[in-house]
């Protein structure tokens, strides 16, 4: 995979809604002085949707809106996206896929006290038992890169930035 002359990696960090992707992003950026970009904070904030999903009450995201939002920050590199999807980006914007998972009965109290109910709490909870975003991941870029982290703590989290930032530290262009 070519990183298309980037002096600085992109990451992306995905997983089920409640793992801890935002957590972990903003602590990793603070670390390594990359650029979050959190695409649910995005997609409200310049309309980047086709509308609102009853069911699940969430809006529905316009995916080459975002990636057409995004693109020129991919090419620059420096970058980590925070999205609880992952195979609509090109392949070539990351140098490294990060699934977080999170263990279902915390999970599904990390879910309950943010409201989710019904389908939308069921689904989410599906998805990760599972593995929906993992397989996603898999499929949608190189093996080499897809690293699943398990995100149950805040011992977890610390971990798993302390050893992200090592890797950006450690990162040299292709």
């Amino acid at each position: 995979m070519a990183d298309g002359g980037r002096a600085r990696p992109n990451i992306l960090v995905t997983g089920t809604p409640g793992t801890g992707k935002t957590t972990t992003c903003s602590l990793l950026a603070e670390a390594t002085n990359l650029r979050h970009i959190n695409v649910g904070e995005l997609v409200r904030a310049k309309d980047l949707h086709d509308g609102w999903d009853e069911e699940f009450e969430c809006h529905i995201i316009n995916e080459d809106l975002v990636c057409d939002e995004i693109e020129d920050k991919m090419e620059d590199g420096g970058n980590i996206v925070d999205y609880h999807g992952c195979d609509f980006f090109p392949e070539r914007w990351f140098d490294c896929v990060v699934v977080l998972q999170t263990d279902n009965s915390i999970l599904h109290d990390r879910l309950s006290s943010r409201g989710y109910m019904g389908p939308k709490l069921m689904n989410n909870i599906e998805c990760e038992i599972f593995q929906v975003l993992l397989e996603e991941a898999k499929a949608s870029y190189a093996e080499e890169i897809v690293v699943a982290l398990q995100s149950d703590t805040v011992e977890d989290i610390s971990r798993n930035v302390a050893n992200l930032t090592e890797w950006v530290n450690n990162w040299t262009p292709r």
